[in-house]
This record gives structure tokens, C-alpha cells and sequence, in this order.
């Protein structure tokens, strides 16, 4: 049974950074994980306003939201089984609660579609004020 947990999340000033972890358990050698968020105004029941912000593929393969790119990079360690999120220059559309998740089948792409993650976390959520 997969389990996912977020923690990290917290207030900061635009311009600033953080890293958000998320320990996994359960996770299966061909996975995908990925980090999604809900900004404020948006539904956090369901899947469907989760947007996609980073994804990492067992064998090291990334992709990122236009919206992050040079700013925000996903890694995992492997022997911690922790999955990472580290952000610089946080601005304020940054706001969101933030979930991790994974699809455990082996994908060709890194999706960042919400749909094609089985299991999430709880969220944790980061305020960015300007």
C-alpha cells in the first residue's frame, strides 16, 4: 500500500526559497512521482484543479510546468525514499497547497496530468507574500 506525506510547506516573502519533502513508502522501480498544487479559489476535493508542477520518472527523466521552469527543481533520494521539491524565487501566484503523488506503472513521459497519478498525499500548504 503506497503511502505519500508532505511536509515543508510554510510562509515566505516573495523572492525567497523552500523545499518541500515527501516521504514515500511502498514505491514500486518503475515509478513516476510528481508534485502538484491547488492555488487559493480552487477546489481542493477531487483532482481535477490540481495543477502539474514537476515530474520525475524512476530513471532520473523530468518535466516542468512553464510556470516553474528555472525555478523549481524536482529530485528524489532514493535511500531516504523522500521526494523533493526545491524552490527559489518564490512569488505570490507560487501560493498554493501543495500534494505530492505517483503513478507506480512505468510510463513512457513524465505526465504532469493529475489523472494519471493513483496516490496522494495530504498537502502542504506555502504562502508566498510580496
Amino acid at each position: 500500500q503506497m503511502h505519500l506525506k508532505e511536509s515543508g510547506g510554510g510562509s515566505v516573502q516573495s523572492g525567497d526559497s523552500l523545499t518541500l519533502s515527501c516521504t514515500t513508502s511502498g514505491t514500486t522501480d518503475k515509478y513516476t512521482l510528481a508534485w502538484f498544487r491547488v492555488p487559493p479559489g480552487k477546489k481542493r476535493e477531487g483532482i481535477a484543479d490540481r495543477e502539474g508542477v514537476a515530474a520525475l520518472r524512476h530513471d532520473g527523466l523530468t518535466k516542468y510546468a512553464d510556470s516553474v521552469k528555472g525555478r523549481f527543481t524536482i529530485s528524489r533520494d532514493n535511500i531516504k525514499d523522500t521526494l523533493y521539491l526545491q524552490m527559489s524565487g518564490l512569488q505570490p501566484e507560487d501560493t498554493a497547497l501543495y500534494y505530492c503523488a505517483e503513478d507506480p506503472a512505468w510510463r513512457a513521459y513524465c505526465p504532469l496530468n493529475p489523472q494519471a497519478y493513483i496516490y496522494w498525499g495530504q498537502g502542504t500548504q506555502v504562502n508566498v507574500s510580496a
